[in-house]
């Protein structure tokens, strides 16, 4: 952020809530629409916090967020240190239904950092495109979800105790989480690398020891943890993170026979992977895990379709299904089953196919979508073509960040301010590229 602050516009609805709108001068937005303006949910990052919600874009400049701010009294005891004392004290004098707002200076801040950092991570862990034909190695989630309460910790000034901040929750990430403490200090104990990267690991071990210590957690690793934090500073031998964190999980060939065999294909292409309609762990990220295929079986009609999973086994029980338009017609739902790496599944088609086309003649339209009932939310308010760009960019800002991970530079003061700089599962993952 410059020296001179960045301007925000500050404006109050007649339901009360407040809206702080981040970058140029806008235009009128209404309220409900604030959220939801500025591409698809991917490509933003949101932290609930005590009485608003904060909202970066990813794909742009991390600055100050954005903030719907539904209760301005439980805000005030983070807004002067998120965005300065001229921000709080125009949301606080806003009066009822001021459409226009004002326009104020937000000052720089080291919440704003941390904060920034914190919503990036909570990012990561929804949509983070993993993919293995992309060459996207996954992020561990034991080590993300460490640094995420870390952070959390850090951020504490943002949360208050009330029981509707998804975000607040240090002490349930520590104890979900505390598998990967030992190799977390076996790591910080090697002095691996630069190192930045051992002031960056031991800033998130004493941060989580601080976190743990405030919700009265114990265990035999916290405690180990404890002392070598107290015997303060590498001491043992080199690790090689690649082998502490080596992915578990593992791509598997597919094998058996194909879901229905022989049959002339009539028409096969790639579906639309849109990363809304699921939650994460269950698919490939890649443009094209998504296919199908129609084959005519004698007289029948069977459309066959293929999802890539993200491991090398589904989830037990869960109920992914494709959506199947065929030559305009309603949406089907096909159910799928995990298989190895795929999900798979298909139906006998009516007569909404139509006959078997001759050769040269158009081959039916077919759309194929992945979807999690219940999860899904709809089509999004862009377009595919704007949609698909907007991944293509993500995966493309994911690339540059392991690329940095995996050659950190001298940060200066705490990692923990700095919004761009690698989390330490993306050092990890950058360290496994290889062995993806």
């Amino acid at each position: 952020m410059a020296r001179g602050g960045v301007d925000v516009r500050v404006a109050r609805d007649a339901d009360g809530t407040v809206r702080i709108a981040a970058g140029p001068a806008p235009g009128h937005v209404e309220a409900s629409d604030d959220l939801a303006a500025g591409g698809p949910d991917f490509t933003r990052a949101v932290l609930d916090v005590a009485g608003a919600v904060l909202v970066w874009p990813v794909l742009g400049d991390p600055g100050p967020p954005s903030a719907w701010v539904h209760d301005p009294e439980r805000a005030q005891q983070w807004l002067w240190a998120l965005y300065g004392e001229r921000v709080a004290a125009a949301v606080h004098d806003r009066p009822a239904r001021d459409l226009g707002g004002v326009r104020v200076a937000a000052e720089p801040t080291a919440l704003a950092g941390g904060a920034a950092r914190l919503g990036l991570g909570h990012w990561a862990a929804r949509w983070w495109p993993a993919s293995y034909p992309d060459g996207i190695p996954a992020l561990e989630p034991d080590v993300h979800g460490l640094e995420l309460a870390a952070l959390t910790h850090r951020c504490q000034q943002l949360f208050d105790d009330g029981d509707d901040q998804p975000d607040d929750c240090a002490a349930h990430l520590v104890g979900e989480h505390r598998a990967a403490l030992d190799p977390l200090v076996r790591w910080w104990l090697g002095a691996p690398g630069p190192a930045t990267t051992a002031r960056r690991l031991e800033s998130v071990l004493r941060l989580i020891d601080a976190a743990a210590d405030g919700a009265g957690l114990d265990g035999p690793e916290l405690r180990r943890l404890r002392s070598a934090l107290e015997r303060h500073g590498p001491a043992g031998a080199p690790v090689d993170p690649g082998e502490l964190f080596a992915p578990h999980d593992r791509y598997a060939l597919a094998a058996g026979e194909p879901p229905t065999a022989g049959g002339r294909v009539i028409a096969r292409g790639s579906g639309i992977n849109d990363w809304r309609r699921y939650p994460p762990g269950l698919v490939d990220a890649a443009e094209s895990a998504v296919s199908w295929t129609v084959r005519a079986l004698g007289a029948r009609r069977r459309i066959e379709v293929e999802v890539l999973a993200l491991g090398t086994a589904p989830a037990a029980g869960a109920p992914l299904f494709a959506e199947v338009l065929v030559n305009g017609g309603g949406p089907l739902r096909v159910p799928l089953t995990g298989r190895y790496d795929l999900w798979t599944g298909g139906f006998e088609l009516g007569p909404e196919l139509g006959p078997e086309p001759a050769a040269g003649a158009t081959p039916p339209r077919v759309e194929v979508g992945v979807l999690l009932p219940g999860f899904d939310p709809g089509p999004g308010p862009s377009g595919e073509a704007d949609a698909r760009a907007a991944r293509e960019a993500v995966r493309a800002l994911v690339g540059r960040r392991l690329a940095a991970a995996a050659r950190p530079p001298a940060y200066e003061g705490s990692p923990h301010d700095t919004p761009t700089a690698p989390f330490l599962a993306e050092t990890t993952a950058a360290t496994t590229d290889e062995e993806y």
